[in-house]
């Protein structure tokens, strides 16, 4: 349907407030959402119908107005009853990018619109189809009230006589209505839509298991001939939901494969308030992070986690324990994923890892807090409080805490298939830590921990800190004022001297170390003369008073640059 039979449907109670040359627009699908950046669900064509919540600052309009015209949205309605009439800042916008905007009276529900939409674009079916996309509209749009995507599936199960469940890439169940999915199959499932996906194939996807065939729909697919997605696939394929159904879809007239579709649609929408309520969590865990790695004060960092406490664990008489976990997925370079922005793709990832597979539902993942840096996610993981252990029995803190083979044995098969010949997934996971001294400690060993798994081969690897030995596992547990102390004093004479005459002393010093005091390597690494690493090697060793060919000078230096 066009934009323009939108606008002269007055019982949708549309204004338009701009965009009136671009009215014979095409619109093939309707989202809701108040996400800042709804980039991820949007494969274009959409109506997006918006409540306003993300617009905090005028400056605020102009990027999200700018992804919805980059994703190629049919047009933007926002409603009045947040905030009355429409932001100037958000109709200028929108008229730079060309972006139709309508604004929607506080007296309609976008769950109308939304039905409408649907009924349209659907074209004309049967009339109990009809009358199930209708019903399923309204219990999506309504709010959690409406139940979420159990009422759904549940619908699909009484009116359709259709099993259904909505699983996690790593095949964990988020929704279904009825019994259960074996976990064994769930697995097996994710396993083969994540496969299917990355060679490019349009779902459904079909696969046959135990003389029973399963139809694999995917989440962000917003219909029938929607345009593919722009962006690269690996952006999204480890972290997007799919709705398994108990049928073979290939016997299916096109009715009922717009339907389903329609319903994947609608659970798209309780993805988008998943999303929107980690946003808190997300930044706690940045919040944490960056106290942490810019050496801040345990105290400033004890007082930040006593706010994330309650956020994570709600009603938790004490501060708990906390666990950091670590994850980076990488591409294979010759695979063009240079282009690929993998920080957000290992965060969103390891969301989904860090909760118990056992665990059903959207909202399961409520005391997890992950944040990316770089190519990184760092997962901010809270334990019961209580005494921390001092070994591995059944009932201490560590059993009870997060594990890197349970880890891996959960998610290893699914994730595998999505990460094909050309990605990896490697994990780290650091001892449980009682208070904010500690969490540098964690976060250090969370990664060499991660390295250490990065050695190993195969697509997903993890290790934990019991794994880690030699200084690697010593390190971590040095108080962090005993750490800048010692740091200092070796350290600071050498970067002072580099920020007031840029002489890399400090690169030099790396390499020096890395090359074994070896001349000719050292040199050769840096590309300078002999005579010209033996002068920096001499003022380092007068700025600092020691020795580089003395081994407990090296050492010390070694444990420096660690430590920093």
């Amino acid at each position: 349907m066009r934009l323009r039979a939108l606008l002269e449907t007055d019982a949708l109670g549309l204004r338009l407030l701009g965009g009136e040359d671009e009215l014979d627009r095409t619109v093939r699908g309707v989202m809701t959402t108040d996400l800042k950046d709804p980039s991820r669900y949007l494969s274009g064509g959409e109506l997006v119908l918006t409540g306003l919540a993300w617009l905090r600052e005028p400056e605020d309009a102009e990027p999200f107005v700018r992804i919805l015209a980059s994703a190629g949205v049919a047009a933007l309605a926002a409603g009045e009853a947040e905030l009355g009439d429409i932001p100037d800042d958000l109709v200028e916008a929108c008229s730079r990018h060309r972006l139709p905007l309508f604004a929607v009276n506080e007296t309609v529900a976008f769950a109308t619109i939304t039905e409408h939409v649907v009924r349209q674009v659907s074209g004309e079916r049967a009339g109990d189809l009809a009358a199930v996309v209708d019903r399923h509209r309204r219990l999506m749009t309504s709010g959690p009230a409406g139940g979420g995507p159990e009422v759904v599936l549940d619908l699909l199960g009484s009116d359709l006589d259709l099993r259904a469940w909505v699983l996690s890439p790593t095949g964990r169940q988020i929704a279904g209505a009825g019994e259960p999915l074996d976990a064994g199959l769930a697995s097996t499932l994710a396993g083969e839509h994540l496969a299917a996906t990355r060679t490019g194939r349009r779902g459904p996807h079909r696969l046959s298991a135990a003389g029973i065939t399963y139809s694999l729909f995917p989440i962000r697919n917003t219909g029938r001939g929607a345009a593919p997605a722009a962006r690269d696939v690996r952006e999204t394929v480890l972290s997007d939901w799919l709705l398994a159904v108990e049928a073979d879809a290939g016997d299916w007239p096109a009715a009922r494969l717009d339907l389903l579709q329609g319903v994947t649609q609608l659970i798209a929408v309780e993805r988008d308030r998943r999303d929107a309520a980690r946003t808190v969590r997300r930044r706690l865990a940045q919040e944490v992070l960056e106290l942490v790695q810019t050496g801040a004060p345990p105290a400033e960092i004890a007082a930040r986690l006593r706010v994330a406490a309650p956020v994570l664990l709600p009603g938790l008489g004490t501060a708990p324990h906390w666990q950091v976990v670590v994850a980076r997925v990488e591409w294979d370079p010759e695979g063009g994923a240079g282009t690929v922005d993998t920080g957000p793709v290992a965060q969103a990832l390891l969301e989904e890892i860090l909760v118990d597979p056992a665990t059903v539902g959207a909202d399961s993942a409520d005391r997890i807090a992950v944040a990316h840096h770089g190519d990184e996610a760092i997962a901010l993981v809270p334990l019961p409080a209580g005494p921390l252990p001092d070994s591995e029995d059944e009932g201490s803190t560590a059993a009870l805490g997060l594990h890197a083979d349970a880890l891996l044995a959960a998610v290893r098969d699914p994730l595998s298939s999505g990460l094909a010949d050309d990605g990896r997934l490697t994990l780290g996971v650091s001892a449980a830590v009682h208070s904010a001294e500690g969490l540098r400690g964690a976060l250090e060993e969370a990664r060499h921990a991660r390295r250490v798994a990065a050695a190993r081969p195969g697509r997903v690897c993890a290790a934990g800190h019991h794994e880690l030995a030699s200084h690697v596992l010593l390190l971590p547990f040095v108080p962090d004022d005993v750490r800048r102390a010692f740091t200092a004093r070796l350290l600071d004479p050498l970067r002072d001297y580099d920020r007031r005459h840029r002489a890399e002393l400090i690169p030099t010093l790396e390499a020096f170390l890395d090359c074994d005091g070896s001349w000719t390597r050292c040199a050769t690494r840096l590309h300078l003369h002999v005579n010209t690493l033996r002068y920096r090697v001499g003022r380092i060793e007068q700025l600092t008073g020691r020795d580089l060919s003395r081994l407990e000078d090296k050492l010390d230096f070694f444990l420096a640059l660690r430590m920093s």
